[in-house]
Parts: C-alpha cells; structure tokens; sequence
C-alpha cells in the first residue's frame, strides 16, 4: 500500500506517492490556478495524485490514504487559505468524492515538521518544533510523534506571536508580530534601508543603487565578507527572531527548534549566531533548553510530509 500526498501552494500542485519505506516512489505537478472554483482545485488535486500512480503502474485501489499540506488550516477538514481565497472549504469531504480513502489536512509548515520528525532535525524528539522562515514565517509542532495544531486545528502560528507592543502592522491585522521583524520580507526591507541610507555600503555597490535589487542572500554573503553595515543588519535580524525562540522555548520546552526555509541557506553563519543570541533567554537560567539545528527538507519535503500525515 501507498500513502499519497499532496503539496498544494499558491503557484503549483505538487503531488506523489510514498511507500512503506517512507520511500517517493513517484511525483508529479500542475498548476494550481489561485482564484477558480475550489472544486476545480480539488479535482486537479486528486487527478494529480492517480496520475502520478499511473505512470509507476499503482492501482488507485493502492493508494491507502491521501495527506494534503495547504497555505492555511482545516479545522474539521474545513480549508481556511487566505492567499488561496479559501473561506470554509469542504475540503475533506470534496476530496473524497474524487478519492475514497482517509483524508488528512494540515498547514503545509506542520506538513515540514512532520517530515523533520520522521527523517529529518526533530528525529527522535518528543517536543520538536520547525520555524519556516521565507516570505512570512511558518510554524509546526510534532509531540510525541504526532503533528500539533491545538484544541480546534488553528495553532501552531509561530509567525503571528507578538514581540513588539503596537508595532509594525501585520497582515494578519496584529501588530508586532514574529513574521514583521524576522521573515525574509522583514530582512529584504532592512536591507532596502541600507541603500537608500549607506551609500558607501557595500549592498550599495552590489546594487548599483537599486534597493529593489537586494536579496536576503546577497544581505548573508556581504556580512560574510565582513561588511560592517550588513554584519549589524544580521544582528538586528537574529536580535527580532531570537524573540521568538524565547516564547516557544518558555511555551513548549522543545528538545529541538528546527531553522527551515530560504533563510536557513545562510547556513552555520546564521545558525551560529541565532545559537549565541538565544543563550539564557529562558527563564530558568543555566538550565538546558531546546538545541537548535537547520532543517534538511528537501524538494519534495512537502508531498513526502502529506504523506506521513496518513501514519498518524
């Protein structure tokens, strides 16, 4: 038998099969097509899933459950995506007219942290926690094997704590929250600052003067390089997320905080700091907190952990 699973984001569907081995025995991908009718995205899902078999000569008869990872949550199965322009979807119950096996339905962050579980940094863990950090922040929690979003399927929105009081705007209409001042977006603005402001810096030169022009990776390779104005834009950066760790480490005492998502291609030189700044911030002083690791998903981190949400 065979768990399939789903990667839905907001440009693609991607979607595979993974054997008892844990083992992505075949994938494929369509495009999503944001803003068409939600049984349409549906159906192109499940499609994607009995296409995928067919090319490997998997009966759909095969396939024992279906995991579908998505931009938001589904309480009850019910899909709320913003950036999908979802609004109480059925989406359990519209997947199960295409595919009649289990359906199971996490946010895609949580989705990450089921695969870091299984194969991955929270290998082992009985409380692990991955942090996404790209365009926004994303969270998910794994306790004692098993994927946590609360009491009503809404929890594990790591990027939406609060660290700053009546802070910057966020877009999920809170002020000073985590994903305002840490994200890759939050890292890109003070990096724009930088050339607008510095223009003896060296994101300056690189940019020839275009702010829009800045990269998170570009940020990285100048404060390796020793540039004093992007070495302070890190520090700044770790200063925000090192908040953020502080509230999850006195919240849920993780054995492991796992740093995911494009940011975490800075590597050892971003980890190494967000170790350093996170020293002490627990209350309980000189006592052990959660280690702190990169993540190691891969491409098809996404559909692989759909699929182990049907282990659960």
């Amino acid at each position: 038998m065979y768990l399939a699973g789903i990667d839905l984001g907001g440009t693609a569907i991607k979607a595979g099969l993974v054997d008892e081995n844990l083992k992505l025995v075949c994938k494929t991908s369509v495009p999503t097509g944001v803003g068409r009718p939600y049984q349409e995205i549906v159906f192109a899902m499940a499609q994607a899933v009995l296409s995928a078999a067919r090319e490997k000569g998997i009966s759909p008869d095969e396939i024992a459950s279906v995991g579908i990872g998505i931009p938001g949550v589904a309480p009850k199965g019910i899909a709320i995506a913003i950036n999908m322009y979802w609004h109480g979807i059925p989406l359990e119950a519209e997947m199960r007219k295409h595919l009649d096996v289990p359906v199971y339905i996490d946010n895609d962050a949580t989705v990450a942290a089921v695969y870091e579980y299984h194969l991955g940094a929270l290998a082992g863990c009985s409380v692990g926690v991955l942090l996404t950090l790209g365009t926004g922040i994303g969270g998910g929690i794994v306790i004692n094997g098993k994927p946590f979003s609360g009491a009503h399927g809404l929890g594990s929105e790591l990027g939406h704590m609060p660290i700053v009081h009546n802070g910057i705007q966020c877009t999920c209409g809170n002020k000073g929250c985590l994903e305002v001042y840490a994200s890759a977006s939050a890292l890109i603005a003070m990096g724009r600052r930088c050339v607008i402001e510095q223009p003896k810096s060296m994101l300056h030169h690189l940019t020839g003067g275009d702010y829009l022009k800045v990269t998170p990776k570009m940020i990285f390779d100048c404060a390796k390089e020793g540039d004093r104005i992007a070495l302070s834009i890190v520090e700044e950066y770790v200063d925000k997320l090192k908040l953020g760790i502080c509230a999850i480490e006195n919240a849920l005492d993780p054995d492991v905080i796992a740093i995911g998502g494009g940011i975490s291609g800075a590597g050892e030189f971003l980890l190494d700091r967000i170790i350093r700044a996170s020293e002490g911030v627990g209350i309980f002083n000189g006592q052990k907190y959660a280690d702190i690791r990169l993540a190691v998903s891969g491409n098809d981190a996404g559909v692989i952990g759909a699929a182990m949400l049907g282990l659960s």
